[in-house]
């Protein structure tokens, strides 16, 4: 081989590296959830132009690499919930028994990372079928239909997105493909798939300590702590507030505002968002004591530093108009948060707009599960 033909070797594998690392990069930031597509947009970035199929990179490179990034940032906690994981898809997949639903992807697999999905295949006459149990058991979730062009063959792929304490995403297909063997994007090979009595036995011999019916029943009773904003979130819409105070109107309006003032201040920083989500939820149930009320009510549900810029929230404002204490000042300056809580009053006397355009409730705790499932 010649020195010319040895260099041209080298800067392909190079490049085609580079594509690798970026596109595992775009898929676990969750920028993109195909290989196609983020392999594409990934060499579209190194190469600023044309590529050679030749010099992309495989799926299974890509998914070595995610996991890769996923050893580096999560450690061993991102195996943590793998197990808690396993036992929801086998509660959701009992839900729609009726629907032959089959287990794949990482949680089957042991390939997950922060942000995964438990990946379910249903198979069904039409979304009813699912959607019936679903609503039935007070589930929340959305129906994507999503175009896929790959090869230039464009298929349409209908989704079911369940908002649990997991991310549960659920793929439909008709129900004579309930015996097709399909193939793995990532090995080419036939997909892993457990249907529901394979995986029970799965469960048994991979936890050999496990008493399934008794892990099921505590998932059943885990509360997913969105439900709990959103139940505490939406009573507010009826609370009215005076007019010279609040002349953006309801309680609900006036915390979707904080809300958006936030994420313009610090849009990442999840606990403080949700500290001017909820600061006022109390109000929906006693107006006398609207913050110890909402602490009480979110017990358990927010960490401590959320809990302290709620409790603390109206200190802001006694801070601004130097009504506050000296003593009770000094404590709270103490706080390594003290910073933020200045901040959270700032936001909330922000969101007193008459008529201005606000997030809606579901758009903002989809805002906050996605920077959890991102960033943990």
């Amino acid at each position: 081989m010649g020195v010319k033909s040895v260099q041209l070797l080298m800067s392909n594998e190079k490049l085609r590296r580079q594509i690798t690392v970026e596109a595992a990069r775009l898929m676990y930031q969750l920028q993109e959830t195909e290989y196609y597509r983020a392999k594409m947009k990934a060499a579209r970035r190194i190469c600023q132009g044309w590529v050679k199929t030749s010099d992309l990179p495989s799926n299974s490179e890509i998914r070595t690499e995610i996991q890769t990034l996923a050893w580096m940032f999560e450690g061993d906690s991102r195996t943590d919930k793998l197990r808690e994981m396993r036992v929801e898809a086998l509660r959701i997949m009992r839900l729609l028994k009726h629907c032959k639903p089959k287990l794949i992807g990482s949680v089957l697999t042991g390939h997950v990372r922060q942000g995964s999905d438990i990946e379910i295949h249903v198979f069904a006459a039409n979304t009813d079928a699912v959607t019936s149990v679903l609503d039935n058991e007070g589930i929340t979730y959305d129906i994507e239909h999503k175009h896929i062009r790959k090869h230039g063959e464009e298929r349409v792929f209908t989704h079911i997105h369940i908002k649990d304490r997991f991310p549960i995403e659920l793929t439909m297909y008709s129900p004579d493909k309930a015996t097709f063997v399909f193939k793995s994007s990532v090995t080419g090979k036939a997909m892993e798939r457990a249907t529901l009595p394979e995986l029970e036995e799965f469960l048994r011999q991979e936890y050999p300590d496990i008493e399934l019916e008794a892990e099921v029943v505590a998932a059943e009773n885990k509360v997913d702590r969105f439900q709990v904003y959103r139940s505490l979130l939406l009573p507010l819409d009826g609370v009215r507030q005076s007019k010279k105070w609040h002349p953006e109107g309801d309680a609900l309006t006036h915390s979707l505002q904080v809300f958006d003032c936030a994420v313009d201040e610090q849009p990442y920083d999840e606990e403080f968002l949700l500290a001017a989500l909820l600061h006022d939820v109390g109000k929906g149930l006693d107006r006398d004591d609207h913050v110890q009320a909402g602490l009480e009510a979110l017990e358990g549900h927010i960490t401590e530093r959320t809990a302290w810029l709620i409790e603390h929230h109206m200190a802001a404002h006694a801070i601004r108009d130097h009504s506050i204490g000296h003593r009770y000042h000094q404590r709270l300056k103490e706080s390594p948060d003290y910073e933020d809580l200045i901040l959270l009053g700032e936001c909330d006397r922000g969101g007193r707009v008459k008529g201005a355009r606000v997030t809606e409730v579901e758009d903002a705790l989809d805002y906050i599960r996605d920077l959890a499932r991102m960033y943990g």
